[in-house]
């Protein structure tokens, strides 16, 4: 097996689908992860039996139970988050480290990338705790979260509709605000439109925005904010 750091050549029935970077964990501190949309069942299981072969963390993200089914065929024991999509291997999340995450999603339409956010960020070493139906229709509901916020030290808001719930949020904490717009709204939303530009103009500082439905992005940043200080 080839050592950590040591370049990677794919094997041959790889080499026209993917070139997996393994070293990314020993260079950057996080694992690699494989993006399964628009793959197709057959590639995702050839990645994973590279992974297998490796025997490298690696985070699979949106994957559709067919994608879920060719990571399994390689690696049976990998762990399998229907909601958010999300596979991972090895099945066991590592001893949290660092700051709090907490994830607060707006409504429970916004649940799937809330739980990939939540999940990325646990899978990358952080503790996390997820806050669900918090929307702006009835603030009280996200005051009663306060203390559970304050003590965050990143905080990923997920929202669609009309994308407000970041700003307040931003306005209420002190830790930084990693907002996720989502592809939840009526038609003027326009599939999470309106929330990306409602959180790119988000008034309180301290909010970053990531684009639309990008959960995992939202998680692997807030890990970053909240790893320990050495």
């Amino acid at each position: 097996m080839p050592e950590p750091g040591e370049a990677w050549q794919p094997p041959p029935e790889l080499q026209q689908v993917a070139d997996l970077d393994f070293d990314r964990e020993r260079r950057r501190g996080y694992a690699e992860a494989v993006y399964c949309a628009s793959k197709t069942a057959e590639q995702v299981r050839r990645i994973a039996a590279a992974v297998a072969d490796r025997s490298a963390r690696t985070l699979f993200t949106r994957a559709t139970p067919e994608h879920a089914d060719a990571v399994r065929s390689a690696l049976p024991d990998a762990a399998h988050d229907a909601e958010s999509g999300l596979l991972w291997w090895p099945p066991v999340m590592p001893e949290p480290t660092g700051g709090l995450v907490v994830v607060a999603a707006a409504g429970t339409s916004d649940l799937p990338v809330a739980r990939e956010a939540e999940l990325a960020a646990r899978f990358l070493g952080r503790p996390t705790e997820l806050v669900v139906d918090v929307g702006v229709a009835g603030l009280h509901r996200i005051l009663r979260r306060l203390d559970l916020l304050r003590s965050a030290s990143a905080v990923v808001v997920v929202a669609g509709m009309d994308g407000a719930l970041p700003s307040v949020v931003a306005g209420l904490v002190s830790a930084p605000v990693v907002a996720v717009p989502t592809s939840v709204g009526y038609g003027a939303a326009f599939e999470g439109l309106a929330a990306l530009l409602t959180m790119l103009n988000a008034c309180a500082p301290g909010v970053a925005v990531v684009n639309i439905d990008n959960g995992y992005g939202a998680g692997h940043l807030a890990a970053q904010i909240a790893a320990p200080r050495s």
